[in-house]
């Protein structure tokens, strides 16, 4: 089935809010939802990835019983953020020895070579001077310096994500996404990133989570390999790398890179086209060429009227902040298709809230470029959005893709020239199939099943 992926505040405007809006004008397109941060404060200052407390919800969004509320009938996704926490929290006031420092991974100090090899998704050395426990530390912060990353290894830090696994658990959230994963464990003399010393952490986190009835998602955002590697280790990992493909074929007409990675990518994902960080491009290295990345951002730029932000890392385009509807010249036909991409491919198919309802671009004011995808949308604006002709003809592809029988069954990738492509799922009688001619944007959906066949062009 399809997930929603929403910000309770932006897109209901409460937890409660959210649950009414997928069980009214959204019921039976979603099987479940990625609820993003809901912990205290859920606009601090990376929009909720900053928690003051985990082990709450914050008031002005509901309460636990509202996360339960939620979960009953539809599968939650909620968010561990298991690499840091705000230097706001009590836990950093209190615990500072949970809390990681530069000494603490390098005793001896450190050479140029050691520090120029850490990788981080920012500019500079992820190191912040503060004051901890009465005196001057130099902590790590991985992503910002108001979020000081955790010693994973650390009792007190162990037993606070443990709390936290637990409070999830109890309030009936089926899975818990694993925020930055990627950079929990540094190791001297590495690049700090999904190491063997990584992969053991997560593999006693993912033991602990399904002992207590929760799958676990990894969230990945680096080099293809990294994320196989990391697919056999949790229950599901992102496709990160469909969407610059997704997008390369629709931008091109040439589908020869997305047909070779979907020969090649891990069975257990959950599939994105756009999520709250905008749209993917470092994941998609070594199976687009360098240039061809760079021709995806540009052409992303020009379909957007120069609205879209680029962020980039050395070797490259981390991310594009934009939404996939600018991302695709506010196109109908070109954003349909790109959905249907997205929708047909195996795993679990996440939409998020601003591409569900073909959202825009907001103005960046300067600040975090991901705002550009983050919109806020009143009741009002909702019902505008779901009224447009080409909301209601996604809402109905991704009902379809929750509910077909196909889709419960066999998937096969057609054998046919590279400029072309055929996606085709078959259980017994039902079938699903999408054709697609890249070169001219021209796709045909059938779905065909007990009730008859339904075509979509």
């Amino acid at each position: 089935m399809v997930q929603l992926i929403a910000y309770a505040d932006r897109f209901g405007g409460s937890l409660r809010g959210l649950r009414d809006l997928l069980d009214g004008p959204l019921a039976g397109a979603f099987g479940g939802v990625h609820v993003l941060p809901f912990y205290p404060p859920f606009d601090g200052a990376d929009a909720g990835f900053d928690p003051d407390d985990h082990l709450a919800v914050d008031p002005r969004l509901g309460t636990w019983d509202d996360v339960a509320a939620l979960a009953r009938g539809r599968d939650v996704v909620a968010d561990l953020i298991v690499n840091h926490v705000s230097d706001r929290s009590a836990a950093f006031r209190d615990e500072p020895d949970m809390f990681l420092t530069f000494d603490r991974v390098f005793p001896d100090g450190a050479t140029a070579d050691d520090l120029l090899a850490i990788t981080r998704p920012r500019p500079g050395l992820p190191f912040t001077r503060a004051t901890a426990g009465g005196r001057q530390r130099l902590l790590w912060t991985t992503f910002t310096p108001h979020q000081v990353d955790l010693d994973v290894h650390h009792p007190t830090a162990r037993a606070y994500l443990s709390r936290v696994l637990r409070r999830l658990a109890g309030c009936g959230v089926r899975m818990v996404r694993l925020d930055a994963v990627g950079y929990t464990v540094k190791t001297a003399g590495t690049s700090c990133f999904l190491t063997p010393e990584t992969f053991a952490f997560v593999d006693d986190l993912a033991a602990e989570a399904r002992g207590l009835g929760l799958r676990v998602l990894a969230e990945v955002h680096a080099h293809h390999r990294f994320a196989v590697e990391a697919a056999a280790h949790v229950d599901r990992v992102y496709d990160f790398v469909l969407a610059p493909l997704v997008l390369h074929t629709v931008f091109t007409g040439d589908a020869g890179p997305l047909r070779r990675w979907l020969a090649m990518r891990p069975a257990n994902t959950v599939t994105v086209l756009d999520t709250h960080d905008g749209l993917g491009m470092v994941d998609a290295a070594g199976v687009l060429a360098p240039a061809q990345i760079e021709a995806v951002v540009e052409r992303i730029s020009a379909n957007s009227g120069g609205t879209s932000v680029a962020s980039r890392v050395p070797g490259g385009v981390y991310q594009v902040s934009c939404t996939s509807f600018d991302a695709l010249g506010r196109d109908d036909r070109a954003y349909l298709l790109a959905r249907l991409l997205h929708l047909f491919v195996p795993g679990v198919p996440q939409v998020y809230y601003v591409g569900l309802l073909a959202g825009r671009n907001a103005p960046f004011t300067g600040a975090d470029a991901r705002e550009i995808n983050r919109r806020r949308y009143t009741a009002e604006e909702v019902d505008d959005a779901l009224r447009q002709p080409v909301v209601a003809t996604l809402l109905e592809l991704v009902r379809l893709r929750s509910t077909h029988p196909a889709f419960a069954g066999e998937f096969a990738l057609g054998d046919d020239p590279d400029g072309e492509l055929l996606l085709a799922w078959r259980n017994g009688a039902a079938t699903a199939e999408l054709r697609v001619d890249p070169a001219d944007r021209a796709w045909r959906a059938t779905f065909t099943g007990a009730a008859g066949t339904l075509t979509y062009r």
